[in-house]
């Protein structure tokens, strides 16, 4: 305990002194939490498992046995509320952004589809049914909090004013996109907005983002007074099949990285479904196993999203910064991309199911109309205005010459 509470004092002075810490710094700490094992102590002190107490029962451990993570959900299918202490904490002019946001995204992407099966662009990849995630946890994130996606994350850009004309510029690849037509359709990026430039290899994104996280920390360490920054990094429950899910939150717990990773658990990795990716409970319980706090939420709920993330917010900003994961379910109501056909391992009754059953801009709309705020004239004046925002927006692009 002596030598802890020294490394403790060690690292308060170092930052008193706005220096960091250095290397023999942790290997210090390391050392100190590495002492033999105590006479007649019920717990271990081996270095990998300080917690774990003795037992003389031989007992495997069975999966099965333990009980599934919860889910957190605010309003359920029919827009009721099923959160009593829930209260908005934004006025009705946001709430409808929200929702239009989410409504345009839904358009963007039918458009656009149909663009790409018209020969106007190479490729597309749409987030329809999975809206309500992207959009709900950016509009709770500070504008300066950098943001890594990964390809169904248009709701994120869109949330913070990324316009259409910049959505065509990067689709049609034309003089006006950021990246000079160097990149495929959907690989969006705005520096300005402090959001990534997307990459195709699955998961590379997650570790970046915890050096990016990591470098926020020391950022804090160097000036105290600065103001507290976040890293936000997306994910598909396919990526967390990918070693690099695992090297990014392991780097994350251990350098106590502030970020959040949020992963739309869709039911299909392109055309694996979760059955054969993993046997575990969801995505959630890996958190906990790096020691990462953890939850898991109805990616169908943008109430439920928004609470989720406010608070993983600002566990990952406490004490110096620590990691957080989200796994929020939902279900990809698209196909995987243009190049793909999903009816071909699935079956269409179960996708027709899930756009009628619950979907998130119909879950936030019935809410809307039960608390007075929209109804039919409102739902037809703002996707016919959306819709020829982004028709122009697609008849401006193709006209745009391209880069030199």
């Amino acid at each position: 305990m002596k030598a802890r509470a020294l490394q403790s004092a060690s690292l308060c002075r170092a930052v008193a002194a706005r220096t960091l810490p250095t290397s023999s710094f942790y290997r210090s700490i390391r050392s100190a939490s590495s002492i033999s094992q105590r006479p007649e102590s019920d717990f271990v002190s081996f270095p990998g498992a300080l917690k774990s107490a003795f037992t003389n029962t031989l007992q495997f451990q069975h999966p099965q046995e333990w009980t599934a993570l919860p889910t957190y959900r605010v309003v359920d299918q029919n827009g009721t509320i099923v959160d009593p202490s829930f209260k908005p904490d934004i006025p009705e002019e946001t709430i409808v952004k929200l929702y239009t946001d989410m409504v345009y995204i839904s358009i963007l992407d039918v458009i656009m589809f149909d663009a790409q099966r018209q020969g106007r662009l190479s490729f597309y990849m749409v987030s329809a049914g999975e809206e309500a995630v992207p959009v709900g946890s950016s509009s709770v994130l500070d504008r300066e909090d950098v943001i890594f996606c990964q390809y169904r994350e248009q709701g994120c850009f869109r949330e913070r004013g990324f316009t259409t004309k910049q959505f065509m510029a990067q689709l049609f690849a034309n003089r006006e996109d950021s990246g000079r037509g160097r990149n495929m359709p959907i690989h969006y990026g705005c520096k300005e907005l402090n959001i990534h430039t997307i990459s195709s290899t699955i998961g590379t994104q997650l570790p970046h983002a915890a050096g990016s996280a990591y470098a926020q920390r020391m950022a804090k360490l160097r000036d105290p007074s600065s103001k507290p920054l976040i890293t936000v990094a997306y994910l598909g429950e396919g990526a967390a099949s990918g070693a690099d899910f695992h090297a990014a939150l392991n780097i994350a717990a251990t350098r106590s990285c502030p970020i959040i990773y949020i992963c739309r658990n869709n039911g299909y990795a392109i055309s694996t479904p979760t059955l054969d990716q993993y046997r575990g409970d969801g995505i959630a319980s890996r958190g906990i196993g790096y020691g990462i706090d953890t939850i898991r939420v109805d990616g169908n709920d943008i109430w439920a999203v928004r609470e989720a993330v406010k608070r993983a917010r600002q566990i990952a900003i406490e004490d110096g910064g620590k990691p957080v994961l989200i796994e929020a379910l939902t279900y990809r109501v698209s196909h995987h991309s243009t190049s793909d056909d999903s009816f071909a391992y699935r079956a269409r009754v179960e996708v027709e199911d899930w756009k009628r059953r619950d979907n998130p801009i119909t879950r936030l709309r019935k809410w809307m109309e039960n608390n007075g705020m929209w109804d039919d004239a409102k739902e037809k004046e703002a996707r016919d205005r959306l819709r020829k925002e982004i028709l122009k927006g697609i008849s401006e692009a193709e006209k745009e010459k391209k880069p030199p």
